[in-house]
């Protein structure tokens, strides 16, 4: 008796599930009553619907729910789901929160309240609704008319704004027309009260019109959308009046951030035929306090696009207005990336923010800004857009983005399609511009996904093994947009990157990620230039790359560069094709760069010799001056030195490089490609005779790790070879399975004795695995189903494939 309410004590018992020596610990409450209760007697009690709810109980079950040490948490937790799910329990929910002690059994009451609402809102009773939604009104009252109160439980009052939102989403306007009256009315009567009813304003446009889409039917959202839209006067005259009257700052930002969630629907009146523009920047833009909420508030006013010709006029009078008065705060040549560095968290979202504004209104406003009277104003905009873009922020920096794109490809239209009566190119006018557009893009170009190597957090060079959509994303943004750029001058892109290429070298601004997104951006523009202009420009990189790779010590600069070579040359095919001596110095590179074992250098290597072979697979195949023989054929005499330091997935892209050149018949192709074929395949050919070999003495050679490891390994290279050379891998398949264990049964055939020889055998013989004893072996049929995706149709009855009355091989596969 000495314990008070809620107080645990604890016994031993022992459980049905348990076994009989182990018993567990299981704690008790005291209720009102003073008998003490087991956890499930409490449940049983809170659910029952004949007993008066205690919500002591309550608050103790939900102490222990929430406690990460109580070791009733789990039941504590199913009673309360229990309870939450009773039909009754929204009843309860006022008494909760009259009388509840604990912070969270609070939300738990409220949580019911809100899930009746929203599923059981239309069969209660009318009384009953009538009395929640009055219960919630009065409380929102009554925690927002005290300022203390309103600021100690300001996260449980902006759950009970949520709750009003969702009564008002069943009941407004149909049951309660005189909501937006009365909410008016009431703010009028004190600020406290003012400023929470904006919060609820806010939240009922959000739930109208942003997230309507999955919560409510089509007619609904349509209803509750023409109701805002007409009694809107009142709600902006309210606005008007804060904004004009009230010194409060608090609520003057939720005034603000209120009406800026309206400003995507409203009449466009209301900001063009009245003073919501002038007030906007010349009080509360110009005032630090409100600096952030009123430029949000100019952000979508500036990106409504698509209106009649009517309102330039008034856009461009709003952005000469609002570059007035940023003069007054930061000048266009200020180093605003210094400034966001060392400014506060308000400095960051003012600096994200002008971003947004300068962005929307470019792309939605660019032509209305390119007249006589607004000319420098529009050059002054761009230059302040640039500043903004230098800023050490990736999302501020795709902010700025799109506006850069889309004035490359407008520019970029224009210069295809000149306009009547121009007096001076786009280009040249905004040269200076777009010469600060180009350094920024180039010094902070993203990632192409084809390169495999990067520089982790803790400045270590590792492998990548995952792909960032959004980077890549960028990257296909970004090249596009510098790829157009460089079509309107690729003079200054040249001497910009050229320039950035000798102070790596020079060692003035070396840096890994410096030469990394210079090298991404250099092979960004491949075909953006003329043929000669491209030709002098990647001479001079891969020179300079090169000399950069000998100058560098230490295995992680090496390993940077290299990547960085293999890439840029990778990118630009049609300079390969056209220089053949290039074209072999860069392979063989390539080929050094294999034997590399630092890690992602050897896959970068192997993908870069594939995308080459894929793009010049003739150059390889055909005699090239001062040759004595293609280079196909030096290829295959070093393939097993090339590939000795090479991990077998990378040994696969190889081969699959080298089968892409013997793709390649046309006509002026001489090598003999089925030769070459078998050369190539040679050492996979030769492992396969000797495994059959070892299985012709001993068949368990087979199911062996080892040699299921060597089996899977050659039927990939030979999946990989056949779907790239098509119908030419049928003359392989005549040596493939040369070797053979000599006891048919169990592996090669049903109950018949193997030829020994390739004469009685068939030349075109092709044997195939039967299905017996080792039907369920996992690598018989492992090579079977690898056989059958390489085009080979096998028999089950064993024998191999016959041949044809002509003499050739029944493959499935075109001759």
């Amino acid at each position: 008796g000495s314990q008070g309410r809620g107080s645990r004590a604890t016994t031993t018992v022992k459980s049905r599930s348990h076994a009989p020596d182990k018993p567990y610990r299981i704690s008790h409450w005291r209720g009102e009553s003073g008998e003490m209760s087991s956890i499930e007697e409490a449940a049983a009690q809170l659910l029952s619907a004949d007993k008066d709810f205690n919500v002591a109980l309550l608050d103790d079950i939900v102490a222990a729910a929430y406690s990460p040490t109580d070791p009733n948490r789990a039941r504590a937790n199913t009673t309360l789901i229990a309870l939450q799910e009773s039909p009754y329990a929204w009843t309860k929910a006022d008494g909760i929160l009259e009388h509840a002690k604990n912070p969270q059994s609070l939300f738990f009451g409220l949580q019911l309240l809100d899930d009746a609402i929203r599923t059981r809102w239309k069969v209660i009773p009318q009384d009953q609704r009538l009395g929640i939604k009055n219960y919630v009104v009065g409380k929102i009252i009554q925690i927002s008319s005290d300022g203390n109160r309103a600021a100690n439980e300001k996260i449980f009052l902006s759950k009970l704004n949520l709750t009003l939102v969702q009564i008002l989403k069943h009941e407004w306007p149909t049951n309660w027309p005189s909501f937006i009256p009365d909410l008016v009315g009431s703010s009028k009567t004190s600020e406290l009260l003012c400023e929470n009813n904006m919060k609820i304003l806010k939240l009922l446009s959000e739930e109208i019109f942003d997230f309507s889409r999955d919560q409510m039917v089509t007619d609904k959202v349509k209803s509750l959308k023409e109701s805002l839209n007409n009694e809107f006067s009142a709600i902006y005259q309210l606005c008007e009046f804060v904004l004009e009257h009230s010194q409060r700052p608090a609520l003057l930002r939720v005034t603000l951030q209120t009406l800026q969630r309206f400003l995507t629907w409203i009449p466009l009146g209301y900001i063009f035929q009245t003073n919501l523009v002038s007030t906007l920047i010349s009080k509360f833009f110009a005032d630090s306090t409100t600096r952030n909420d009123a430029l949000d508030c100019l952000v979508e006013i500036g990106s409504l696009s698509d209106l009649p010709p009517e309102y330039d006029p008034l856009f461009r009078k709003l952005f000469v207005q609002f570059l007035q008065q940023l003069s007054f705060i930061i000048r266009p040549t200020s180093n605003i990336v210094q400034a966001f560095a060392d400014g506060s968290e308000d400095d960051e979202i003012f600096v994200q923010r002008l971003a947004l504004f300068f962005s929307g209104f470019i792309r939605s406003h660019f032509k209305t800004l390119e007249t006589t009277e607004t000319s420098e104003e529009l050059k002054v905009g761009l230059q302040y857009l640039v500043r903004v873009s230098e800023v050490d922020d990736t999302e501020i920096f795709r902010i700025s983005l799109d506006a850069w794109y889309m004035l490359s490809l407008e520019l970029y239209n224009r210069k295809c399609k000149p306009q009547f009566g121009e007096t001076q190119p786009n280009e040249v006018v905004y040269s200076h511009i777009l010469t600060q557009v180009r350094t920024v893009m180039i010094e902070k170009m993203a990632k192409p996904e084809e390169v495999l190597i990067v520089e982790d957090e803790n400045g270590d060079i590792v492998r990548e093994t995952t792909r960032d959509t959004d980077t890549i994303a960028q990257y296909k943004l970004m090249r596009e947009t510098l790829v157009y750029l460089t079509h309107l001058d690729s003079t200054d892109t040249e001497n910009i990157m050229l320039t950035k290429l000798s102070a790596q070298v020079s060692g003035a601004e070396w840096s890994w990620n410096n030469l990394n997104t210079l090298c991404w951006a250099i092979g960004s523009v491949s075909g953006a230039m003329s043929e000669d202009e491209e030709k002098r420009f990647l001479v001079t990189v891969i020179k300079d790359l090169l000399g950069l790779c000998e100058q560098k010590r230490g295995k992680d600069n090496k390993a940077v560069v290299a990547s960085n070579i293999m890439y840029v040359v990778g990118q630009y095919p049609r300079f390969l094709k056209a220089h053949w001596k290039f074209l072999k110095t860069v392979v063989n590179k390539l080929f050094e760069f294999m034997h590399e074992v630092h890690p992602g250098v050897q896959d970068m290597a192997c993908d870069t010799f594939l995308k080459i072979a894929i793009k010049c697979r003739r150059k390889f195949l055909t005699l090239q001056t001062d040759e004595s023989v293609p280079f196909i054929v030096e290829l295959l005499s070093s393939l097993p030195t090339i590939t000795c330091d090479l991990e077998p997935h990378q040994v696969e892209t190889f081969y699959e490089a080298v089968a892409c050149m013997l793709k390649d018949n046309g006509p002026a192709i001489t090598v003999d490609r089925p030769e070459l074929l078998h050369k190539m395949m040679k050492t996979t050919t030769d492992s396969w005779k000797n495994l059959m070999a070892r299985a012709g003495a001993n068949i368990s050679a087979l199911v062996e790790p080892d040699s299921v490891k060597l089996v899977t390994r050659i039927m990939k290279i030979n999946v990989k070879v056949c779907r790239n050379v098509g119908s030419l891998y049928a003359v392989h398949l005549q040596t493939f399975f040369h070797g053979r264990p000599q006891r048919a049964q169990g592996v090669f055939g049903r109950n018949k004795e193997v030829p020994s020889t390739p004469q009685q055998r068939g030349s075109h013989f092709i044997p195939t695995f039967a299905w017996r004893e080792e039907r369920n072996s996992p690598l018989v049929y492992r090579v079977h189903r690898e056989q059958r995706r390489a085009g080979v149709r096998t028999q089950s009855s064993g024998g191999g494939i016959p041949p044809s009355s002509n003499g050739h091989s029944t493959l499935g596969l075109p001759q």
